[in-house]
């Protein structure tokens, strides 16, 4: 006799205004089982744990947990009932420690007992491996160390039901098969867990997958019966091509970064004796461990980040004395690793946010902006990039992560004439999408454009780049030939092993 599923989702129905955002979504989930929930970005798949964490009220259907109908009027309601999130995009306060983030709105009661609850997170990071200083400031963690807490945060709850969504968006390769380990432990515990992803090799890890396509549900297929391609069908309803990246003439040289370095207030090097070339109509790859330089050399390109020796050149014009909008009108586009806190003002409407860095010479009118130049920037933009959206009113901090995704992309690589620097361009998307932004990099190396393209997947790295630098420890191990290069000496080079440049 089959058992009773820990949670079930039955005809469960959610819209904002006009937007069906999940359209009778019904799934279930099983002690120590692992579902996926896929689809596109806009398909419904972060609503659906927002409502199933009590950070939405669903419209219509119901949550069953343990066989019990249950409603929700909190996150702290789910939470007590057994069902715990950790959020793609980090609910956390910068200021606060690791500690006081991990027990704000967990403890009950007038005090706090901050030694018991250390010596609970400290043995959570013993027994799976995180290392992650409970008196931390989490405003001076890294992204991947904040995800590290997000997950920290649903453990210490010791949740029946675990929502992970886009866990490993922002780990590396290694810290993204611990938390894989991490994840099979769980499922021996006992532990419903719901895995929101759009890599594939990361979606054949689960039991069943749960395909969703524009709110509703399109499919379910047990991973053991299917194949990434008729999940990808599923997904997006059609085949995908992973076309390659072709030939390409590279130019004069465009980007020049010259001996920069960047220090800590410590006097610890962030970057160290950075130098490389870009020519016009080549992409440049960056690879490394995350956390290794490619953020803060990015940032010091842009003129966002000061650096504390070198220069920097586009077209032979040095950009000491400009600010970053005096690089940006140079042709410079900025895609940040963190599209949410460093792309896109969240309370902006998609149209400002369009407009946002060129709002002073593209879109001015005198003293004033040229609203109606504006909504038509962010109309062909919400075309061109598919965002679903009500609106180009909504505001930015409503939107999916995708979707969010999709804005930074839509103004930045209509900045980039001459320069685009790309971090982590693709990252959270789903494939389709994915297939869009690639042919884009591609037509910006075509239109003569010099890509400096950032990427946790090293294989989008050798099937897009010309030439790829790699980065250990705010240092330049070397720079391959990314059609005679494998992964196996990049690895080698993202290890600290030295190569001399080709």
């Amino acid at each position: 006799m089959q058992r009773q599923p820990v949670l079930s989702v039955r005809g469960l129905t959610k819209t904002f205004g006009p937007v069906r955002a999940n359209d009778a979504v019904s799934f279930d989930v099983g002690a120590g089982e692992l579902v996926c929930l896929f689809g596109e970005n806009g398909a419904g798949k972060s609503t659906l744990s927002a409502c199933l964490a009590g950070l939405h009220s669903p419209d219509g259907g119901e949550i069953v947990l343990n066989g019990e109908p249950v409603r929700f009027s909190t996150a702290a309601d789910a939470i007590v009932a057994g069902i715990a999130l950790v959020h793609q995009h980090f609910l956390l306060v910068d200021d606060f420690t690791v500690l006081e983030n991990i027990v704000l709105g967990h403890e009950r009661g007038l005090f706090v007992n901050y030694r018991a609850a250390e010596k609970k997170l400290r043995a959570l990071c013993r027994r799976y491996g995180i290392s992650v200083r409970p008196d931390a400031r989490v405003g001076d963690l890294t992204v991947g160390e904040r995800q590290w807490v997000e997950l920290l945060k649903a453990l210490y709850h010791e949740a029946a039901v675990l929502i992970l969504d886009e866990p490993t968006a922002t780990l590396d390769l290694q810290e993204s098969r611990k938390l894989f380990r991490i994840i099979d432990e769980l499922k021996t515990a006992g532990v419903a867990l719901v895995l929101i992803s759009h890599s594939l090799a990361e979606v054949m890890r689960s039991d069943r997958v749960v395909v969703l396509r524009q709110g509703r549900v399109v499919g379910e297929r047990a991973t053991s019966e299917t194949t990434p391609q008729e999940l990808t069908r599923l997904m997006i309803g059609r085949e995908v091509e992973r076309k390659h990246r072709g030939s390409s003439r590279p130019g004069r040289p465009c980007l020049d970064v010259e001996h920069v370095t960047i220090r800590r207030p410590g006097g610890a090097p962030i970057l160290d004796d950075i130098s490389f070339s870009v020519a016009e109509g080549e992409i440049f790859g960056l690879a490394g461990v995350a956390g290794n330089g490619q953020k803060p050399l990015m940032e010091a390109i842009a003129g966002v980040l000061p650096f504390s020796s070198g220069r920097v050149l586009i077209d032979g014009e040095l950009l000491a004395d400009l600010d970053v909008h005096g690089i940006q009108k140079l042709g410079v586009g900025h895609i940040p690793e963190d599209r949410l806190s460093e792309g896109l003002v969240g309370d902006f409407s998609i149209a400002e946010n369009i407009a946002l860095g060129s709002h002073r010479d593209v879109f001015a009118d005198g003293h004033f902006l040229n609203r109606g130049a504006i909504r038509v920037a962010a109309a062909v933009a919400i075309a061109d990039y598919q965002i679903a959206a009500p609106s180009a009113e909504t505001r930015a901090r409503a939107l999916s992560g995708g979707n969010a995704q999709r804005v930074v992309l839509a103004r930045e690589l209509a900045a980039a004439s001459r320069v685009l620097l790309a971090n982590q361009p693709t990252r959270g998307l789903d494939v389709g999408v994915i297939e869009y932004i690639h042919d884009r990099l591609i037509e910006k190396r075509a239109a003569g454009c010099a890509v400096v393209l950032a990427s946790s997947e090293l294989e989008d790295l050798l099937n897009l780049s010309d030439r790829i630098g790699v980065m250990f420890q705010g240092r330049l191990m070397g720079i391959v030939d990314a059609r005679s290069t494998s992964i196996e000496e990049i690895g080698l080079m993202m290890a600290g092993q030295k190569r001399e440049a080709a």
